[in-house]
């Protein structure tokens, strides 16, 4: 076992397992361990890189993955915390971080990005009157609100209002098992994009087509919006900067 991190054994690097891959669910197992309590600072990645005898660079992603799935907080200048038990996240972020031994978080945005065109597709074809008026009242809530929790409820209300319209019970019960992705990634982009004008004439547009009946329109429509909050969520990463390590 690691004399620096005891609770953290070596990576065997003849493992088959990719290696972000095993390192983001070893750290998850670290986490789950109670060796840091909710609301504790992680060690620096330093330590870790060497306490798991791969680089920093590879422990840096895999830190982001679980970032993006809720499970941590880095706090500017101060470092990488896990996150506290009555965050919303938490709870549902450790059951989609126990997935991470086989998926990497990219994979999950890119599944999300690919489900939600069919889904749109299937709501044009199949939406209700009471479906519609729900998305019709969650994109008006995301018009007129300059709150931005409100904004990111109503977001995720309108996915939730178009999955139950496309009619399909599996589709509504693998969407619903990644709202916590879908809150982690909204609320992500919103909080560091303050102008959500956009966003909200891109759901607009998926509304008209399927107002209109229209698959293909609302499909061209969802896929266009997917492009741009997988953009717009990239940016934000790419725009992170990684606090200085603390102690280190």
């Amino acid at each position: 076992m690691s004399a620096i991190l005891p609770e953290l054994e070596p990576i065997d690097l003849r493992s088959r397992e990719p290696l972000t891959s095993e390192i983001t669910r070893r750290l998850l197992d670290y986490l789950l361990s109670g060796t840091i309590q909710p609301g504790e600072r992680m060690p620096s990645e330093r330590k870790l890189a060497e306490a798991l005898g791969v680089g920093r660079s590879i422990v840096r992603q895999a830190l982001k993955s679980l970032t993006v799935l809720g499970l941590l907080e880095v706090r500017q200048g101060d470092g990488t915390y896990l996150r506290r038990m009555d965050s919303p996240f938490l709870p549902l972020a450790i059951e989609w971080g126990l997935l991470l031994g086989a998926k990497h978080a990219s994979d999950l945005v890119e599944t999300r990005h690919y489900l939600e065109v069919v889904v749109a597709g299937l709501a044009a074809e199949r939406r209700d009157e009471a479906t519609l008026a729900e998305m019709r009242r969650t994109a008006a809530a995301m018009s007129s609100t300059s709150d931005q929790d409100e904004f990111i409820a109503a977001d995720l209300a309108f996915h939730t209002a178009m999955a139950e319209a496309a009619g399909n019970q599996t589709l509504l019960q693998i969407m619903s098992s990644i709202r916590t992705l879908l809150q982690v990634w909204i609320s992500r982009v919103v909080r560091n994009n303050p102008e959500p004008a956009e966003t909200t004439h891109e759901h607009q547009a998926v509304l008209r087509a399927i107002e209109d009946r229209d698959p293909a329109a609302a499909r061209e429509a969802m896929e266009g919006h997917m492009a741009h909050a997988t953009l717009r969520l990239q940016r934000t990463l790419d725009e992170h900067h990684w606090p200085a390590e603390q102690g280190s």
